[in-house]
């Protein structure tokens, strides 16, 4: 049995090496597949459609956008691989020598990209892969991108109601009663607002155009300026609207999640909307461009922020990002507006903003100590020093006796600090000092909360 087993075992030996003598002769070298043909070989030219610079909508629902041309006899055809708009893959096909794409689905990428629907030329880059098919009946790939360049125009938007807009639904307690629209507040150009309150865990509401309403509750007449969003129940915080007619689909209904208060944002100069806490964000050069200082609000028109700026430029946004309404130099909404720049010294200041006016105003603003445990005891304050990089209110070197202290700003109590270290508060109690000596101080404040926290370092 021993002698049967090891001659099996020198068989099988010999199989295999007589296989490793035929198609793979060495084991380490990897397979390689036939090379991709290079554009040049075939004289592959790719360049703007006839269509690439043109206004929406299209009358026959496509776009012409790149043209594909060879300079070789032997190439009959060809056949898309791949297509992207600004890096965003699309459909599309080949008709003869153009790659169209859907009018209605580039229409949409454009505007989405630009968080816009207004109707403004846009600039796009086109990125196109094809194969080629030659007489032989071959397909060959082609192994270069092909780069061309567009210009186009968004579909005019129904313009602004002059009677403006308003919302029935799960708003107010307005339970879609047509009879007793809830009227929005023009608060710029072509931007509207409403405090809203909600009872419900979800609740749903739709917008419409003013010139629509009718007194009698109509819903026939009403639906004709109906606005919505583009998917039935949606939560989103923002997004784009859809009108009436509109060739995007048709308006559903959105809803805000919760009960509370709310402020709702209709853009009818981009055609979005947004759903939020009356809250503005600032966001700007002097905290890099991220929506980190706010601005509060008791109707979402009025507000009151605090934080550092400098003359490099900022804007104020809705959303903490940059997908609800921007406000740009003299409050443009425009995508394209500039930034808003002041010409006052860098530094700390109180930022009011009253949307309706289009103005803001900054008051310097300073934080100090106060108490007998400090330099000026309770009848001064000691001026603590803003640091723009670790966004902190700092002392260095200050001499403290046993006492008591408290944080507060330019001098007024109407916003003071106290409490815990770690967690201090608006009219908190006062903070002990049991260790006289030398300490550096360093304030973080919360304004969005309310609240601060303080690192206190004795030397």
């Amino acid at each position: 049995m021993k002698k049967t087993f090891l001659y099996s075992l020198a068989v099988l030996a010999s199989v295999s090496l007589a296989s490793c003598n035929g198609d793979y002769d060495d084991w380490a070298q990897p397979q390689h597949n036939p090379q991709e043909a290079s554009a040049a070989k075939y004289g592959i030219t790719f360049t703007a459609g006839p269509e690439a610079e043109c206004n929406m909508p299209d009358e026959d629902g496509v776009i012409n956008l790149v043209t594909v041309n060879s300079t070789d006899a032997d190439v009959t055809g060809y056949t898309l691989k791949d297509l992207k708009v600004n890096g965003e893959a699309i459909k599309g096909e080949i008709v003869g020598n153009n790659i169209q794409v859907d009018a209605n689905e580039l229409e949409k990428i454009l505007c989405t990209q630009n968080k816009s629907r207004a109707s403004v030329a846009r600039d796009i880059n086109v990125e196109s892969k094809v194969s080629v098919n030659l007489a032989s009946g071959d397909a060959v790939a082609i192994n270069t991108v092909g780069t061309t360049t567009a210009k186009l125009k968004p579909t005019p938007t129904p313009a602004i109601d002059e009677q403006g807009y308003y919302m029935l639904g799960e708003v107010n307690g307005n339970n879609w009663d047509a009879t007793s629209p809830v009227r929005m507040t023009k608060v710029s150009d072509g931007v509207y607002q409403l405090k809203v309150t909600t009872e419900k865990d979800k609740n749903y509401f739709k917008f419409y155009e003013g010139s629509k309403w009718d007194e009698s509750g109509n819903w026939d007449v009403i639906n004709k300026g109906v606005m919505g969003c583009e998917k039935d129940g949606s939560e989103d915080a923002s997004g784009t609207i859809y009108y009436t007619g509109d060739s995007w689909g048709t308006p559903q209904t959105m809803v805000i999640v919760g009960a509370g208060t709310w402020i709702v944002t209709l853009d009818m100069n981009n055609l979005s909307y947004s759903v939020g806490k009356p809250i503005l964000y600032m966001a700007g050069d002097a905290n890099g461009w991220k929506q980190i200082d706010v601005l509060n609000s008791d109707d979402g028109v009025h507000f009151t922020g605090y934080m550092y700026l400098n003359q490099k430029g900022f804007k104020f946004s809705t959303q903490p990002n940059w997908d609800g309404t921007n406000y740009g130099a003299d409050f443009d909404t425009a995508p394209d507006a500039g930034n808003i720049v002041i010409t006052e010294d860098a530094g700390f200041y109180q930022v009011d903003v009253n949307l309706s006016e289009k103005t803001y105003t900054l008051t310097p603003f300073t934080i100090g100590i106060i108490g007998n445990a400090t330099p000026k005891g309770w009848g001064g304050d000691t001026d603590m020093t803003y640091n723009p990089e670790e966004r902190c209110w700092e002392l260095k070197n200050v001499e403290l006796t046993d006492g008591e202290m408290k944080f507060r700003h330019t001098n007024d109590w109407s916003l003071n600090w106290g409490g815990p270290l770690d967690a201090l508060v608006h009219d908190g109690a006062n903070i002990a000092i049991n260790e006289a000596g030398t300490y550096d101080i360093k304030l973080y404040v919360d304004w969005a909360e309310g609240t601060a926290k303080c690192e206190m370092t004795k030397k």
